[in-house]
């Protein structure tokens, strides 16, 4: 290939630097990228590497991608293409390298998001619509948050109400979920060993350490052991020893089970925040907003959930329609914040604020579940990629107040405002050193000029606009786009059996959807799926189904654009059908360039035995221009550089790490020779095999015995 038309990405990239820089950003990726943040989506990719990648896709193959990463540039002249844009990351750093950007979403609250995320609100409007809210129902809501101080008898108001799900078995006992009696504990507990405790018999809270085995209530007493709940796992133990399955003991009515308040934490007038047991005045409360409720017309979802992977488990609890994800107090005091919202009369301010509204909801809802002291307090409902029921949910106050965390008023100060600002004042992190290279820190470094993108719908008018966003809804197998406009296609795919994003994105559906139905023909369907998504479980139908996109792109792109991608997986056939799609759309892979993708400490990486936490960078090219031959380098030979460059910056690679490594490689071999997809698959499992019979020793550094 004549490198005149090479591009930067298609002979090097920065992997070491850039994956340092990626794990910094990645351990507040809602700091450091906000707008990308301003709402939930699935599988955020990291702002430093997209920036690094995009900037390498658009330079020739002369630009030092590193050197040029913290000066800003001006490539109006170009034009980026993101078929699965999810939460706009390369949008974003398309805009900042001063490109126009094209981002296109089968799901429309990915649509939604990305179009609040770039659109310009300045920051006194925003406080004033807030301001009006919390004069018109902020007081509502907060007057069923309160409780009283058991000591001074003051109204105090409550951060969060602990409840426990309770099951009836056929001798009518009624059992809580607990796995254990210990609700509240420090991040280190070993640091500081204080923790609640609920009682069994009497239900009072009590203080000792976290792991006590042995207690007598003060109140009762009552003598268990506080590490010894009746539930575990899928069942549940009597008072006489007998084992019951939870799911049998479900409500016979289909309901999802039933809710037992049994804590309250609250915050006196000295700012000293206290464990309290609930009274009666306090169960009244609740009685009074269930109450209210019945009686309020309020805009509330009635969107059922549907059958899926991700949902399967929630329906197994007879969760069966969103609203049934919420305990009555938080729909009213929810449905009164969106009533509110929806009378805010700038459009443009009040689709902001419903951004925020819609944010908020991952935080209070009865999938939720308490961190404990000593970090950000509540666990989202999506910290696990299914929807899974929580036991002992912790109720969030929907406004909050300013030790709360993940409130609207919270979410209004710590994602909204914090994203606007970043579009006036772009930076990047950059790793601080001594006189010899030692890391000390990270400062922030403005790299591009403010971001104020016109947001259009039409090709003509993106063309025309000298900051331009075409931000589009629909099946990006047909997109509105003249054939060999782009110049890059840079995205991050679905991934073939990881998560069904329509199946968790109709949480927020079912909120939006009845609101913004007349504004917007793509949130008037029936629910946030469509048949053209790439999404399934199948690796065959997920190749076919990612063959007609990459096809598009094959369309739209200059003879001499790059696809690049990101891709990671742990299955042969997850790559087999990546190569095949890339081959059936005509695309070639000329290069990849395995980078640092995600915190293992995330939970659904945690809870794996080899987690990956790279992903590789497959830079792709039109068959028609690159020629077929030999050239192949040997799998396990790219994984010692490979892992030589990375494990300088600190980072430890798992087995399944290095076959990400070694499967792109393949995939870059394979540009060389044609193969079905079942020939790729069965080479990808023996290389799999062989890589797994290594030795692999990890002192600080994980070592591939050589194999060659």
């Amino acid at each position: 290939m004549n490198k005149k038309h090479q591009r930067a990405l298609e002979t090097d990239f920065p992997i070491q630097q850039l994956s340092e820089l990626a794990q910094q950003e990645s351990w507040r990726k809602e700091v450091n990228r906000p707008i990308y943040h301003i709402h939930k989506w699935w599988a955020t990719r990291l702002g430093s590497i997209f920036r690094g990648l995009t900037l390498g896709a658009l330079s020739d193959s002369t630009t030092d991608i590193w050197r040029s990463f913290y000066e800003r540039h001006d490539l109006s002249d170009k034009t980026v293409l993101d078929p699965f844009m999810g939460s706009g990351t390369t949008l974003g750093e398309a805009l900042k390298l001063g490109a126009r950007a094209v981002g296109c979403d089968i799901n429309p609250v990915s649509t939604f998001a990305v179009r609040q995320a770039f659109t310009r609100a300045d920051e006194a409007s925003l406080r004033e619509a807030f301001d009006q809210l919390e004069a018109s129902v902020a007081r509502e809501i907060r007057r069923y948050y309160y409780t009283h101080d058991r000591e001074t008898g003051e109204s105090i108001p409550v951060l969060y109400f602990f409840w426990c799900k309770m099951v009836r078995t056929p001798d009518g006992e009624e059992l809580p979920l607990f796995s254990r009696y210990v609700f509240a504990q420090d991040a280190y507990p070993k640091r500081k060993p204080r923790a609640q405790i609920v009682c069994p018999n009497c239900w009072s809270i009590l203080e000792d350490r976290y792991d006590a085995s042995a207690l007598k209530c003060p109140s009762c007493q009552h003598r268990f052991n506080p590490q010894d709940g009746p539930a575990k796992g899928q069942y549940v133990t009597s008072k006489d020893g007998s084992r019951h399955r939870i799911k049998n003991l479900l409500p016979l009515d289909g309901q999802p089970p039933r809710h037992r308040l049994y804590a309250m934490l609250a915050v006196r007038s000295n700012g000293e925040k206290v464990y309290l047991a609930p009274d009666e005045r306090d169960h009244a409360l609740y009685a009074e907003a269930a109450q209210r409720l019945a009686s309020e017309s309020l805009p509330l979802p009635t969107l059922q959930v549907r059958p899926g992977h991700n949902t399967n488990q929630a329906r197994g609890y007879n969760y069966k329609q969103w609203r049934q994800f919420f305990n009555d107090r938080q729909l009213l005091c929810l449905g009164l914040l969106l009533r509110e919202i929806l009378r805010i009369e700038d459009v443009r301010i009040q689709e902001q604020m419903l951004c925020l509204f819609s944010s908020t909801l991952e935080f209070n809802n009865l999938f939720c579940s308490y961190k404990g002291e000593g970090t950000g307090a509540v666990r989202h409902m999506f910290s696990h990629h299914i929807l899974k029921p929580e036991r002992t949910p912790i109720e969030n106050s929907v406004w909050g107040m300013s030790k709360s965390s993940g409130t609207f008023s919270t979410l209004f100060e710590s994602r909204l405002l914090r994203a606007k600002r970043y579009l006036d004042a772009p930076f990047e992190l950059e790793i601080e050193r001594d006189l010899v290279g030692a890391r000390t820190g990270t400062r922030k470094t403005i790299a591009s000029s403010p971001l104020d993108p016109k947001c259009v719908s039409d090709w003509e008018d993106l063309m025309r606009a000298s900051q331009g966003v075409m931000v589009l809804n629909g099946d990006s197998a047909k997109l509105p786009i003249p054939d060999e406009a782009i110049d890059a296609v840079v995205t991050d795919p679905p991934y073939f059996d990881f998560v069904h994003y329509s199946e968790l994105s109709d949480f927020f559906y079912a909120w939006l959807s009845p609101v913004l139905s007349d504004r917007y023909p793509w949130m008037a369907r029936r629910d946030s799926s469509d048949p053209g998504e790439v999404q399934h479980k199948d690796a065959r139908a997920f190749s076919r189904q990612l063959a007609r996109v990459f096809s598009e792109c094959h369309r739209v792109l200059k003879p001499d654009g790059v696809l690049a991608f990101t891709f990671h997986h742990s299955r042969p056939e997850g790559w087999a059908a990546i190569y095949d799609a890339i081959e059936t759309a005509g695309l070639a892979v000329v290069a990849a360039h395995p980078v640092h993708g995600e915190l293992r400490g995330s939970s659904p990486k945690a809870a794996a035995k080899e987690p990956i936490s790279l992903d590789a960078i497959l830079v792709c090219k039109k068959r028609s221009v690159v020629r077929r031959g030999s050239g192949q380098v040997s799998s396990i030979h790219r994984i010692n550089e490979i892992e030589a460059e990375l494990t300088g910056c600190g980072m430890m690679l798992s087995r399944n790490d290095l076959f990400v490594i070694a499967a792109a490689q393949e995939l870059i071999n394979a540009a060389h020779e044609v193969l079905s997809y079942d020939e790729m698959a069965d080479r990808l499992a023996s290389l799999r095999a062989e890589l797994f019979e290594l030795d692999t020793v990890a002192v600080g550094r994980s070592t591939v015995r050589a194999a060659v």
